[in-house]
């Protein structure tokens, strides 16, 4: 080596040791200004995000805040009205500014959260649906698109809903999709595969879905877009349009689906205008007014499209429904416009009013009206598929949207018990404990609960081709079990349920002891509920399992005080826990609650995460972050709850000042 370069790297190493103390004085000065709360402080900043908090109350008591998911939800509404040849021509223009606003410059294409890696599917819908409002393919938006497609493997790589769509529109041919013939709805119980063994999601976009595959539907397409140029090998000459089966169980379903594909065609019209008869009146009982068949997009949609290709009239007081319920989705956000999964006001309004009741010293007010108003919404004897397996059980849950009697959801109703028994009021006492009755009965065999039905765990279900998504059926998982036994716990009542939910989350807790989050990011949120369910049920906090719990969260803090997890945590269970970005309020909020619940709010880590919370807040006194909060599909489908960042900091601070007033 050289004297010039040994001077140039003995420079580098002594500015690189000085940095590194420099860093290490300003992390130790970082983490004493952390370690001490400022009670002014404090106190000015939670009364103010509790009045802005209010502020933002309906006047009939409830809350709901948006709910986004990926750019596929909007494309497809673009892509439904020129399915449909029933085209806003505004209100593309806006949605089709939102779709461009979320392109991702990183990689050229939408993926599935914001800041997340490339995803084939949204991008060849989002390029789809800009091309039909009229982006030309030489802009250079769609250029970066079209190029990441291709160098991807182009639009055959698509996953089993996409092409299912580019079917319809006659981009692809009707072989390169699983065969969805209307006969399934005609299967008996014991058959591998009965409508009552898949999920209520999966059920109510099946249904009419299998309408239109055994019609073999035709988009309208009045524009006449197609997009051949983002196939490598052109559509009707593709031969891997499926991936390769890599486990027995694929392979034998593949060769199923395969062969029914074959047959298909040729079962007795007789049976399939009986099949296409009764998934026709299925759909029908299950349309649920103006919030639409499941309250979920993709079911509203399919259903629209059924009813149309049946032969329903514009007019028709079906088709009126399904069109307003689709409208009703709508975000109108002035130069843009976007489309929600679902809406989210009875889930909010619960967060929300148990946010706001953790400090009882409080104004209890708006919390009352809050709850007086999802008492209206209970869902008492109302039909619903859950009692396929409880069909003497009484009726008694809470759906997440503004209305969809059929589907009840347990989370839901296990955090509105909850939200009442702290409430204390004579006047709720019946519903809560119709609730509470109705949970235990919808317990599952192995101890847990799911989030709308009973031992849904057919997990076999998850191999067959049109499951790519993997999110056929709906098992118990731990987050939904912990608000169940916190719930019922709390009660007082029902407490041999109460101990067979314990059994299943000591069951389900981690190697490193965190729990999986299906319905939040993920091993945070997870660990935050089962904490939670155990304060509730008084469950020792010394018990190892708690201990564990504790440990794992203070070894996952960041430098900064907070917490944060990526989405990618669902890909690769080694992240758990960790982002490489930033810490978030919501996920510091549910580490905090967590580590409070275990007993530790006089902690430096619980310290360090309230002052985090507060540094945060933004000047409308409340917090506000574009990372997506939660799956609604883990590795597939995600979502961000645009009220997360609000009432979950409000209430950790809520919690703290409560614990520590004296």
């Amino acid at each position: 080596m050289n004297r010039p370069q040994a001077i140039h790297d003995l420079s580098q190493h002594q500015q690189s040791s000085t940095l590194k103390k420099n860093n290490l004085v300003s992390v130790h000065q970082s983490h004493m200004n952390q370690e001490t709360v400022d009670v002014n402080e404090f106190e000015e900043k939670f009364i103010q995000a509790r009045s802005a908090m209010l502020a933002l109350q309906n006047e009939d008591g409830h809350w709901c805040f948006p709910l986004e998911a990926d750019c596929t939800i909007p494309a497809e509404y673009i892509l439904m009205m020129h399915f449909m040849d029933e085209i806003d021509v505004a209100l593309e223009k806006k949605i089709a500014s939102f779709i461009r606003d979320k392109q991702d410059m990183s990689h050229g294409g939408w993926p599935l959260y914001y800041g997340g890696e490339f995803d084939i599917s949204c991008t060849i819908k989002s390029y789809y649906a800009l091309k039909l409002v009229g982006d030309s393919p030489e802009e250079a938006h769609m250029k970066r698109a079209r190029e990441a497609i291709l160098q991807r493997g182009g639009a055959a790589k698509a996953n089993v809903f996409t092409r299912l769509l580019l079917a319809m529109y006659q981009q692809v041919p009707w072989r390169a999709v699983p065969v969805v013939p209307a006969e399934l709805i005609l299967l008996p119980k014991w058959a591998p595969f009965h409508l009552s063994k898949v999920s209520y999601w999966s059920r109510t976009v099946m249904v009419p879905l299998s309408i239109l595959c055994t019609l073999k539907a035709q988009a309208a397409n009045p524009r006449k877009i197609d997009i051949r140029e983002l196939f490598v090998t052109a559509p009707e000459q593709e031969q891997n349009y499926f991936p390769k089966p890599d486990t027995f169980l694929k392979r034998i379903f593949m060769f199923a689906e395969r062969l029914l594909s074959r047959y298909e065609p040729r079962l007795p019209q007789s049976i399939r205008q009986e099949a296409i008869s009764a998934a026709e009146h299925w759909t029908l009982e299950r349309l649920n007014g103006e919030c639409g068949i499941g309250a979920i997009f993709p079911a509203m949609v399919n259903a629209h499209e059924a009813l149309a290709l049946l032969g329903y009239s514009y007019d028709h007081p079906s088709r009126v429904k399904c069109r307003n319920a689709l409208r009703g989705l709508l975000v109108d956000e002035g130069d843009r416009s976007w489309c929600q999964p679902c809406t989210s006001p009875v889930w909010d309004t619960v967060l929300t009013g148990l946010a706001l009741q953790e400090d009882p010293t409080t104004d209890q007010e708006p919390v009352h009206r809050a709850m007086d108003w999802l008492i209206k919404e209970q869902i008492l004897n109302a039909p619903g598929d859950w009692q396929d397996k409880r069909p003497d059980l009484p009726g008694g849950g809470w759906a997440f949207q503004y209305a969809n009697p059929h589907y009840p959801d347990l989370d839901d109703t296990a955090a509105v018990g909850w939200a009442l028994v702290q409430g204390g009021l004579e006047r709720h006492s019946y519903s809560l404990e119709r609730a509470a009755n109705w949970l235990a009965g919808m317990q599952s065999s192995n101890g847990g609960f799911a989030a709308f039905d009973i031992d849904n765990t057919y997990h076999y279900l998850n191999e067959i081709p049109f499951a790519d998504h993997g999110a056929l059926i709906d098992p118990p998982t731990s987050d939904v079990t912990a608000r169940c036994v916190g719930l019922l716990a709390k009660y007082g009542k029902h407490q041999l349920e109460v101990w067979r939910g314990i059994g299943f989350l000591l069951r389900e807790q981690e190697f490193n002891g965190s729990w999986f989050g299906r319905w939040g990011t993920n091993y945070i949120y997870g660990t935050w509920s089962v904490l939670e369910a155990f304060r509730l049920a008084k469950f020792d906090m010394q018990h190892a399992s708690v201990r564990r719990a504790v440990k794992w969260l203070e070894s996952v803090q960041r430098v900064d005080g907070g917490w944060g997890e990526t989405n990618d945590s669902y890909l690769d269970k080694k992240i758990a826990g960790q982002f490489p970005e930033t810490s978030t309020a919501f996920q510091t909020a549910w580490a905090v609650l967590g580590l409070m619940a275990a007993g530790e709010v006089n902690s430096v880590s619980v310290r360090r995460g309230i002052n985090y919370i507060l540094t945060q807040q933004a000047s409308n006194h409340l917090w506000d972050e574009p990372w997506f909060t939660a799956p609604g599909f883990p590795r597939v489908f995600y979502l961000r709850y645009h009220g997360y960042s609000k009432f979950f900091p409000l209430w950790a601070l809520a919690r703290y000042r409560a614990l520590t007033r004296n």
